[in-house]
């Protein structure tokens, strides 16, 4: 990296749909996948797991890459008081499903981008309220097959055949609920010293 050259942007996450939104932005990037405990702490709220585990992913990656500025995000779903996690298989995934219908859940998608070449980071917390429709379980069921979204938080794959489970979405960022607030994370960037590209530049390969 030379002196007028932008700092390595380094993506803090194994996730397949944070990696594809982020190519969106046409930036170079590569990507480094934290080793951090996701546990909620007692008593803690959604909020706070969120923005906890966006910072530390961001912190782990960037304290083995000096001079990045890294992306860390995490997504919390919350139900009735509740957090709820990625279901990991097809038996969780309808348990979720089935106890989620015709109700409200929400979505804490938290995003912290830290600049480990002055240790300052930028943290925020998009929340989504999402309205599940009230589906029999052969609909649900033939969703999780076609699907599959068993690493989703609440089941649900909003950006492919998941948009059918539900009835309402609110929130000021159409791609939060996937997992990466791009609205709030241009804002962040830009605020990091990083120049967005225009429409004509290539797209980023990682």
């Amino acid at each position: 990296m030379t002196a007028h050259s932008p700092p390595p942007l380094i993506l803090a996450s194994g996730s397949r749909y944070r990696r594809d939104l982020l190519e969106r932005l046409r930036l170079p990037f590569t990507v480094d996948i934290p080793d951090v405990d996701e546990t909620p702490a007692p008593g803690e709220t959604p909020h706070d797991t969120s923005l906890r585990l966006a910072c530390q992913k961001a912190q782990a990656v960037a304290a083995r890459q000096p001079g990045a500025i890294v992306i860390g995000a995490d997504q919390v779903a919350t139900f009735e008081g509740r957090q709820i996690g990625k279901p990991g298989n097809f038996e969780n995934a309808m348990t979720q499903l089935r106890d989620m219908r015709g109700k409200v859940v929400e979505f804490h998608s938290a995003l912290c981008v830290h600049d480990a070449r002055n240790g300052q980071s930028q943290a925020r917390d998009v929340v989504t309220r999402v309205k599940f429709r009230d589906l029999p379980d052969a609909v649900l069921a033939a969703y999780l097959r076609a699907e599959m979204p068993y690493d989703c938080a609440g089941s649900a794959k909003s950006e492919g055949l998941g948009i059918m489970l539900l009835e309402t979405i609110e929130n000021d960022d159409p791609t939060a609920l996937i997992g990466l607030p791009l609205i709030a994370l241009t804002t962040m960037l830009i605020a990091a010293g990083i120049a967005l590209p225009g429409p004509g530049a290539a797209r980023a390969a990682a």
